[in-house]
């Protein structure tokens, strides 16, 4: 009883660490929001991905400090729908999308509409969801593929009234993503705390050469790569493919209640 008491005492309160980085990323987006409505959008895309660090760290900071909380969760649910969803958002429609009027931020509506959508999913699947796939993309990787395109876009000048169209349907597309049922890898099963060969450590330092050399190009194809295995992961994984497996509720009931209606 006095443990269970304890627990319940832990996951009530507010420890300091994993939220200090929460916050940090939550000013990263809210920085983005400002920096793109005073049109710089390069720093507004990159602070994009400094909220993607940012929001990395402060889940494995709490579970490696034994500092989780209700607050926290709740609390970076929050800072992702500013960075991951409203910033994004606004930076695509500030950057290319105000042109074209109604298409511009029905898009970008829809992005941000989507995002709030994806996250509310995500906590309500906490516990009985696959941990080694998301349902969707998610969020921060939706978010990086907008960033990574508006900042390679203004890096080598790319005029964005000429794009218009397409940044509008790649802003649907990723908003459409995030709500989608297609299957993309969350690494959690990585031990990040356990031993690697010694060759391991190379390659990464070789990955964090390359990403160094042209980091806008680079980040942008890489997220897109990422958005794309979702449909490839879904497809492959699946002998006919449904609605369901695109769109749509898909069944949790347990295997002995459906084991059960298949015999009656």
């Amino acid at each position: 009883m006095q443990n269970s008491a304890n627990n319940t005492a832990k996951n009530k309160g507010i420890y300091l660490l994993p939220n200090l980085f929460t916050t940090a990323g939550l000013f990263s987006g809210f920085y983005a929001v400002l920096s793109s409505m005073n049109g710089q959008f390069e720093s507004a895309a990159i602070a994009i991905f400094v909220a993607m660090l940012f929001d990395g760290l402060d889940g494995r900071v709490a579970r490696m400090t034994n500092t989780q909380s209700d607050f926290g969760a709740e609390y970076d649910s929050m800072a992702d729908m500013v960075s991951f969803g409203v910033a994004p958002a606004i930076l695509a429609y500030n950057w290319a999308l105000a042109d074209i009027g109604k298409i511009g931020w029905m898009a970008a509506f829809i992005y941000c509409a989507a995002g709030a959508l994806r996250l509310a999913r995500f906590n309500t699947q906490v516990g009985i969801a696959d941990k080694r796939f998301f349902q969707g993309l998610a969020s921060p990787a939706a978010a990086a593929v907008i960033a990574g395109s508006i900042w390679s876009g203004s890096r080598y000048g790319i005029d964005p009234t000429n794009i218009s169209y397409i940044a509008a349907f790649i802003t649907a597309l990723m908003g459409l993503l995030m709500v989608s049922n297609f299957k993309y890898h969350s690494f959690k099963e990585v031990d990040w705390r356990g031993k690697v060969n010694f060759l391991v450590m190379i390659i990464i330092v070789a990955v964090f050469a390359v990403i160094s050399v042209e980091p806008a190009i680079i980040l942008c194809i890489a997220f897109y790569l990422y958005a794309l295995s979702g449909p490839f992961i879904t497809i492959k994984n699946v002998d006919k493919l449904k609605v369901t497996d695109i769109v749509g509720d898909e069944s949790h009931e347990p295997k002995v209640e459906q084991e059960t209606k298949n015999q009656q």
